[in-house]
């Protein structure tokens, strides 16, 4: 059986929340999870939005609370879009911060922004190599 994945995200705001990823990437709703959730559809995976305040603390980290200002973390949402800089306008004028302007790479085109919970995503539209353009010449590289 293969391995499904679900995307949460922890928000302050559901209607804001909703709206924003709707708005941004033209995602639609799915199922409303009682009063705290909602399920985003139109993806690879379902995205659900799961409401929790701000200052309460993770499970798991009992010293740690919720804090929806930018952060980092190591896991983030990587977006395929076909127009890059369309992607970007859109999430912009959907509430998204912009903190890296368009770059680009052998593999394609990457943006880099902030949604308004403080979660980092990347938008990333791929050349007609992709990653392939990566291993190849990783490939060229360990055999010289």
């Amino acid at each position: 059986m293969p391995v499904e994945l679900l995307v949460n995200i922890d928000v302050d705001d559901l209607e804001r929340a909703t709206a924003f990823y709707l708005g941004a990437f033209g995602l639609g709703i799915g199922r409303r999870l009682g009063a705290d959730g909602i399920e985003l559809l139109g993806a690879s995976s379902r995205i659900y939005l799961l409401v929790k305040p701000a200052g309460s603390r993770a499970i798991g980290s009992p010293d740690r609370t919720r804090d929806y200002g930018r952060h980092w973390t190591p896991v983030h949402l990587d977006i395929v879009v076909p127009d890059v800089e369309a992607a970007v306008r859109r999430a912009v004028a959907a509430g998204a911060v912009l903190e890296s302007g368009v770059a680009s790479h052998a593999w394609g085109r990457i943006a880099m922004l902030g949604d308004p919970f403080g979660h980092g995503f990347c938008l990333i539209q791929f050349s007609e190599r992709g990653y392939d353009a990566l291993a190849a010449r990783d490939v060229e590289d360990r055999s010289s």
